[in-house]
Parts: C-alpha cells; structure tokens; sequence
C-alpha cells in the first residue's frame, strides 16, 4: 500500500515533469492506494485555482476510488508529535501520520520529506 502526497495528485493531474514518477502508483487501481482526506481538500483548493468546480470535482472522485483515511483523534496527535520532532507544517505533519498509521509509504515531492524514513521522494522537476 502507499499514499501519494497532493503534490504527487497535483503534479499528474497538471502534466507536470515529475508526473511519470507518480503515474504508476495513481494508476494501478489495485486496491492499496490509500489517501488521507486531507489530500482531498488540498487538491480541490489548487484545482479550483486552475479549473472550474466541475473538473476539480472530477478529480476528486478519481481520488476517492482509493482508502479514503479520515483525520481522528489517533492521527491529530501523532501528526502533531510528528510536526513537533520533524518541524513539519500541519498539513505535511497530517499525511505523514496517515501513512504511517497505515504502515504504508508515502510518495512525495515535497522537499520537507527529502530525509524521512518511510517516505519515496523525488526532487521537484527532475525527471
């Protein structure tokens, strides 16, 4: 199983250079694609900045498909242990737990995650 950060969810929905590097875990559609409800709300914010409702929508329920893991109690504390000992954002902290919750890994862009364990990062624009 893994989580794709939004960045990831972003960067293949726009076309971006790193979208083959996230492609193949988006689109294996076998079950083991887990998404924190987080990412939700991040892809539909930036989607709305670059499409109508319509499309961002679309989107999100592409997302949807997978394991849609809610933000409980549980996850809100270890997001902020983690935040506290990583010096993560909120948001990042959140996606983070939830991976780590699910023992899955997660796959990023995001420069915060360059060094943690449990995480398969890639530079922004490398590919």
């Amino acid at each position: 199983m893994k989580v794709v950060d939004s960045c990831g969810w972003l960067e293949c929905l726009a076309g971006g250079p790193n979208a083959a590097f996230f492609a193949p875990v988006l689109e294996a559609n076998d079950g083991t694609l887990v998404v924190p409800a987080l990412c939700l709300y991040e892809v539909m914010r930036n989607m709305l900045n670059w499409t109508d409702q319509r499309q961002a929508l679309s989107a999100v329920a592409v997302m949807k498909e997978a394991t849609v893991v809610p933000v409980n109690t549980e996850l809100a504390l270890g997001a902020a242990i983690l935040s506290s000992e990583l010096k993560l954002p909120i948001a990042d902290s959140i996606i983070l737990a939830t991976a780590r919750s699910c023992g899955v890994v997660l796959w990023t862009q995001d420069a915060h995650f360059e060094l943690v364990d449990g995480v398969h990062y890639i530079a922004k624009g490398t590919v």
